[in-house]
């Protein structure tokens, strides 16, 4: 083998060598992280259904649904029946209320931040002005100042505005009320929501309004033919990240919502004190179960080359 032959073999083995040690890492890596990630789902599973789980057993030598029928979920032991199921439900446990809580909180809060944030986001990333930065800055500032600084001082202003109403004959209720909640969790909320689109808009070519404008299409037909569709994946995201943020508020739900707004996190945090692990672990699922759901669903809007994540980098 000459000389020649050598050199031009060792750098291939080289790059061999890195892309072999690139894609260990790489699994290595995501092996670590479903570990991480599964190990406490699958621990919250065992101990829901267990009845008895002491150290050092790997599993329950016993199981039971008492936990779900603590919850009202079931009914009681012996009368499991379809109708009495039925009945069990209608009767809309705790539990049940608390979820549809969260989730119509949920649900508002994302509709409401995609609105306001929408003309914001667009002006960040498509145009250049002075005084963008310091924009951008405040617009983070509920991601780094503490929730309990800031829910405070709303908590306060709330009371304040609620007895000007008052003596005005206006009952609007913000402190205790879900309307006041609603409007509390839009403070987090609205960086996640604002700088997603900021990097759709950012990679957005409004060329093509100006053409559909050309072509008689109104304001409303531009927008639902050509933005809305242009923008859908960034606004997937815009949503997953303004739910997820606000079906997770236990400390602003608690000090706004005074203990008359019992949200599933609420709930949640209430029931860790009473020391069944079995109770904690139901709830836990129970709480975890819409996040995930909604996450599959919008997991294709999260990978691949789409203008959801493509413009961080340009805004």
């Amino acid at each position: 083998m000459t000389d020649v032959t050598v050199k031009e073999l060792a750098p291939a083995d080289r790059s061999a060598g890195k892309r072999a040690t690139g894609k260990i890492v790489f699994y290595a890596t995501v092996i670590f992280m479903c570990v991480v990630l599964v190990l406490p789902v699958i621990a919250f599973f065992i101990n829901a259904f267990a009845f008895r789980w002491f150290y050092p057993q790997l599993i329950p030598d016993e199981w039971s649904l008492q936990a779900w029928q603590r919850l009202g979920l079931l009914p009681p032991p012996g009368q499991f029946s379809i109708e009495n199921l039925f009945a069990q439900w209608a009767s809309v446990p705790d539990v049940v209320r608390a979820l549809g809580l969260s989730l119509w909180i949920g649900f508002l809060v994302t509709g409401v931040s995609i609105v306001i944030g929408m003309p914001a986001a667009r002006a960040l990333g498509m145009y250049s002005f002075r005084g963008k930065r310091l924009i951008e800055f405040i617009i983070i500032t509920p991601t780094i100042v503490p929730p309990i600084a800031f829910s405070l001082g709303l908590n306060i202003n709330f009371i304040r505005w609620d007895l000007a109403l008052e003596a005005a004959g206006i009952n609007l209720g913000l402190s205790g009320s879900v309307l006041g909640v609603s409007i509390v969790h839009l403070v987090p909320v609205m960086p996640y929501v604002v700088l997603t689109l900021s990097g759709v808009f950012a990679n957005y070519n409004a060329d093509f309004e100006a053409q559909a404008r050309t072509l008689g299409a109104g304001p409303f037909r531009t927008f639902w033919h050509v933005t809305f569709p242009a923008i859908l994946p960034g606004l997937f995201v815009a949503c997953l990240f303004a739910f997820l943020v606000s079906w997770s508020q236990y400390l602003l739900t608690f000090l706004i919502g005074q203990g008359r707004v019992i949200t599933l996190p609420i709930l949640l945090f209430s029931a860790a004190g009473s020391g069944n692990n079995a109770v904690i672990a139901a709830l836990s699922l129970i709480f975890i179960a819409p996040a995930v759901l909604i996450l599959l669903v919008s997991s294709r809007y999260l990978s691949g080359e789409s203008g959801a994540v493509g413009g961080f980098g340009r805004v």
